[in-house]
């Protein structure tokens, strides 16, 4: 017999979850539960946006302290589930004595003591990530198993469909959003109960909802985390939404690419037409929402809106033109609400606490808070969740840790392949719509990549418009064409074979492609360009002559051994193509010729004594 003080365990088994380990470990913390006579609910639950520290073990007591264990593993687990119980009498504590005994003589992992990194980021700034967060969206994350609708129904789930159907008009609830400043948190920020009000007056009575949970922008996780997380917040606000304009079917658009994304989202639809939240006479009203999850091939020109239209009718994913626009011809020709996970599970949190108190939040123009996948050279990822207005700096360095250790803060690229690049010198810009859009950057879905001094910012340019050129759909010329273009220029600098006329080339095309492109994908697609040109234009005038500032783009450096060398043969031995000939207790050399420059010496050396020039 035992006592404990747990309320429950919960270990992330979103993908991030699970690709760190996660699955084992689950099952580890449920067989010493069992073990110890521990009978509490272990829970599987999304992700808490604290990526960087999968598996994620967090333990809840009675009294609501959470202690959150990061990079667990099944030992470990074990380990947290026994510190958890107090053995009852002197027999249960010698046994439970003599077993932490053979743990120790038996284990080299039981040596190591498992301490929780912090408690909860609700709750206290330690957990890393917590310094300047208000969580709307993810208030649910990483809390609830996403499989089990009595859970979020625990937490406020629904509240807000049922005040909207028993107590609001349609026209109240498109009012609400309205005075809430909600803009559309997919890239344009446009304004949400704008679009609502455009479906609903439309003359046609069969009407759409739809969700574009088609992320395709490197590096980019919030819809799929939010989806698999908490995904009875997403369909609660699509049938809020519904509700509004007078909708009676939905689709949510998803890519086949996130599997674990799609078969929690319809278990999550199936639970919710069980308990009356979708279906026929919701509630027991004359309101009633079917919805339909669309899978998608992966085209990243798909979460452009009418593109993403054309798929679900069957049709190629291509845009067209606008107007007329998706809110008063849209799928089938019928009016359709399309906005993206972000936006919809905002809607219960407005409806719920008021439209004031999201207008509270934020700046004069840009309300509430945004989801940002915060990725690259970063020592805390994840995904966060931020005040509107809330500056780079804070994001980087207060929430994300800073930089590694050696490294400097060079610039963050934002907003995706369609986004820019901002230098370190504006990191106390604030991250709202209009201030983005001033630098020549876009809000985008929300993917925010920290960039260091280790960086080439050609190189970044690069790699962004090779992904924007692949998906270009060929509709139009100057896209089709246009960033093709593009890419071998900056394909000829990183290579050390640029022109003088390059840049002046570079910026035209990226006029043409910008003014003369139907869709935003074209249309946004030379920002890497043109922030990179703006703010770091040194760094092409370098490549202009030969020489790579980060010492990035391979054609562009050199490797050599200097006179400290001690003549060991490490790097000779870990050379693959024999650029460097083993010459014991000598100084090395390196044939320029042979070398690839893969940087296998230079990792390899204990002297140090290898430098890229």
């Amino acid at each position: 017999m035992s006592d404990h003080n747990v309320k429950e365990i919960r270990v992330g088994l979103a993908t991030c979850g699970i690709a760190s380990g996660g699955r084992p470990v689950h099952e580890a913390v449920h067989e010493a539960a069992r073990r110890h006579g521990l009978h509490v609910p272990v829970k599987a639950v999304g992700c808490s946006g604290l990526c960087h520290q999968e598996p994620i073990v967090e333990v809840v007591s009675t009294d609501g302290r959470r202690q959150v264990f990061g990079g667990v593993r099944p030992a470990e687990a074990r380990r947290i589930v026994r510190d958890c119980v107090t053995p009852r009498g002197m027999v249960g504590k010698a046994m439970a004595w003599a077993g932490r005994m053979a743990d120790l003589l038996l284990s080299d992992e039981a040596w190591v003591s498992v301490k929780p990194f912090a408690a909860h980021p609700e709750s206290a700034t330690e957990a890393g990530q917590a310094g300047e967060q208000k969580l709307i969206v993810l208030e649910n994350c990483g809390q609830i198993d996403p499989l089990c609708i009595d859970e979020y129904l625990a937490r406020g789930g629904y509240a807000a469909l049922r005040r909207c159907v028993a107590d609001m008009t349609p026209q109240q609830v498109i009012d609400a959003v309205t005075q809430s400043g909600l803009r559309g948190r997919g890239g344009g920020g446009y304004p949400t109960g704008l679009k609502w009000a455009t479906a609903r007056s439309q003359q046609d009575s069969t009407r759409y909802v739809v969700c574009n949970a088609d992320e395709g922008d490197p590096g980019a996780f919030m819809d799929r985390l939010v989806l698999e997380s908490d995904p009875q917040r997403v369909i609660e606000g699509m049938a809020i939404a519904a509700y509004a304009i007078g909708a009676a079917e939905g689709y949510i658009y998803i890519r086949a690419e996130y599997p674990l994304a799609v078969r929690v989202l319809r278990e999550a639809i199936a639970q919710a037409e069980r308990a009356g939240y979708l279906g026929q006479g919701i509630l027991g009203t004359g309101f009633s929402l079917r919805l339909h999850v669309m899978e998608g091939a992966g085209a990243f020109v798909c979460g452009e809106e009418t593109a993403l239209m054309a798929s679900i009718m069957g049709r190629r994913g291509m845009p067209r033109f606008r107007p007329p626009y998706p809110a008063e011809s849209g799928l089938w020709g019928k009016p359709t609400s399309v906005n993206n996970v972000e936006t919809f599970a905002c809607v219960p949190w407005i409806v719920r606490h008021g439209s004031a108190a999201f207008a509270a939040i934020g700046t004069e123009r840009s309300k509430g808070t945004k989801v940002f996948a915060l990725a690259g050279r970063i020592r805390r990822g994840g995904l966060i969740e931020v005040p509107m207005g809330t500056t780079i700096r804070d994001v980087v360095e207060n929430i994300g840790g800073g930089m590694h250790e050696g490294r400097r803060f060079k610039a963050v690229q934002i907003g995706g392949p369609s986004g820019g690049c901002i230098p370190a010198s504006m990191a106390d810009l604030p991250i709202d719509y209009e201030a983005l859009t001033r630098t020549g950057a876009i809000m985008g879905s929300g993917g925010l990549v920290v960039l260091d001094d280790s960086d080439c910012m050609v190189d970044i340019a690069r790699f962004f418009l090779e992904f924007t050129e692949k998906e270009s759909c060929g509709k139009c010329t100057f896209c089709r064409v246009g960033t093709r273009r593009m890419l071998d220029i900056l394909e000829r600098l990183c290579d050390g074979k640029g022109h003088p006329e390059d840049l002046d080339d570079l910026e035209m095309l990226c006029d043409q492609v910008r003014h003369t492109s139907l869709c935003g994908l074209g249309r946004t697609a030379p920002n890497p360009v043109l922030t990179t040109l703006r703010y770091f234009r040194d760094e092409y005038e370098a490549h202009l002559q030969g020489r790579c500032p980060a010492r990035k783009c391979k054609a562009l450096i050199a490797y050599r051994v200097t006179d400290t060398c001690i003549g060991c043969t490490r790097c000779a031995q870990r050379c693959p193509v024999q650029a460097i000939q083993p010459t014991p207790y000598e100084q090395h050399t390196i044939d320029a010729e042979k070398c690839i420059r893969c940087g296998m010496c230079k990792a390899g050396c204990p002297a140090d004594a290898i430098v890229v020039e």
